[in-house]
C-alpha cells in the first residue's frame, strides 16, 4: 500500500507567518504525522559551554526565525516537505545541572527517534550535544564520517579537568570509535589557539582542516568538491556551530571570532553535499541574546533548511 502523501507546512496565504505554533518551518509536530523521514528537535541545553551562555534558548530562536521559509527550495531543486514527511519532535528535556546525564538522555531519545530510519536534525544548544547525537548515529551506522563547521577544533581534551564540555565532542567521539578517521574534516576554523599542539593533536585525530580563508581563496565549489571527494559514499553526519559564520552574519553566538565565512558561502557549500549520504546533522551554539534582528537566528533556519532538504533528498532513494 503506498503511504499517504506528506502533510507539509502550515498555509501562509491562509494563516499569517506571524501567527499559529511555531514549530520548525510551521511544519507539523510529529505527534500530528502517522509516520516522519525527517525530524527536527531541540536540544536546549548549554551546560557545556566555556564562556558566553545563553544556547538553551536557541532551538526556539530557530524555529521563530524559520516561520519565513518556504515549500520550494531552488539552490537545490527539490520541495523537502512534500518529497519527505518532516515534522517537528519539540524539545528534548535535558538536565540542566548535569552534563552526564544529560549526554545519556539526548542519546537515548537520538536513538528513539532514529530507530526505523527516520533521519534527525537537532537545533541546539552548546556543542556538547554533538557527542551523544554522535553515538547515536554510530550505534545505527557504525563509525560515521564527519564534517564539522565551526570557528574551532572542538577536540580539546578538558576544560577545567572536564571531559565533557562544547569544545571536547570530536576528541570523545574519536576515543569512542564513533568516527571513521578516513573521513574527518573540519571547515571554517580561523583565530588562534593554545598552541601548534592543538593542530597536532587534532591530526593525530585523523581531522583534516579547511580553514575559511581556504574558502576564501579557493572558493566553495572546489571546497564542496574536496569534500566530497574526502566523504566518498560513507554515512555523513554534519555537526554546524554557528559560528563558522563571520560575526557580522552570526552575533548571536558564545565564542565569536573575527574572520569568518559568509552565510552565502555556508549555505552553498552545504548545497554542494547533495550526492553524499548524509544520515544526520545539527545546527548549534545560536545564542540569541546577543543577536541583532534575528540576524543569527535566521542564518541557523535556513542552514537547517538545506540540511534538510538534502535529508529529503536521501529520504526520496530509500
Amino acid at each position: 500500500m503506498n503511504a499517504p502523501p506528506p502533510i507539509g507546512p502550515v498555509d501562509s496565504s491562509a494563516v499569517p507567518r506571524f501567527a499559529g505554533f511555531a514549530t520548525f518551518a510551521r511544519l507539523p509536530r510529529l505527534d500530528e504525522v502517522t509516520r516522519a523521514d525527517v525530524v527536527v528537535a531541540g536540544a536546549p541545553f548549554d551546560a557545556g559551554v566555556s564562556y558566553r551562555p545563553g544556547a538553551r534558548f536557541g532551538p526556539a530562536a530557530v524555529r521563530e526565525a524559520s516561520r519565513l521559509l518556504r515549500p520550494y527550495n531552488p539552490g537545490l531543486d527539490v520541495s523537502p516537505f512534500a518529497t519527505a514527511q518532516v515534522a517537528d519532535a519539540g524539545d528534548i528535556v535535558l538536565n540542566p545541572f548535569d552534563v552526564g546525564e544529560a549526554i545519556g538522555t539526548l542519546a537515548e531519545r537520538a536513538r528513539e527517534l532514529t530507530a526505523d530510519g527516520t533521519r534527525l536534525v537537532t537545533l541546539g544548544g552548546d556543542h556538547t550535544i554533538a557527542l551523544p547525537l554522535l553515538r547515536a548515529a554510530a550505534a545505527r551506522h557504525g563509525p560515521v564520517a564527519l564534517l564539522h563547521f565551526d570557528a574551532h577544533l572542538d577536540t580539546w581534551d578538558t576544560y577545567f579537568g572536564e571531559p565533557y564540555t562544547h569544545g571536547t565532542p570530536f576528541r570523545r567521539a574519536a576515543e569512542e570509535g564513533l568516527l571513521d578517521t578516513s573521513a574527518l574534516c573540519h571547515v571554517g576554523t580561523r583565530g588562534p589557539l593554545y598552541g601548534r599542539a592543538d593542530l597536532d593533536e587534532d591530526e593525530r585525530l585523523g581531522f583534516g582542516i579547511v580553514t575559511s580563508a581556504d574558502v576564501l581563496r579557493r572558493g566553495v565549489d572546489e571546497i564542496a568538491g574536496a569534500l566530497r571527494q574526502r566523504i566518498g559514499d560513507r554515512p555523513l553526519y554534519i555537526s554546524v556551530d554557528i559560528d563558522v559564520l563571520d560575526p557580522a552574519h552570526a552575533p548571536g553566538t558564545g565564542t565569536p571570532e573575527a574572520g569568518g565565512m559568509t552565510s552565502r558561502e555556508l549555505l552553498e557549500i552545504l548545497r554542494g553535499l547533495r550526492d553524499t549520504t548524509l544520515i544526520g546533522a545539527d545546527v548549534v551554539e545560536v545564542a540569541p541574546a546577543y543577536d541583532h534582528a534575528e540576524i543569527t537566528s535566521i542564518a541557523a533556519s535556513h542552514v537547517a533548511y538545506e540540511l534538510v532538504s538534502l535529508l529529503s533528498l536521501g529520504a526520496r532513494t530509500r
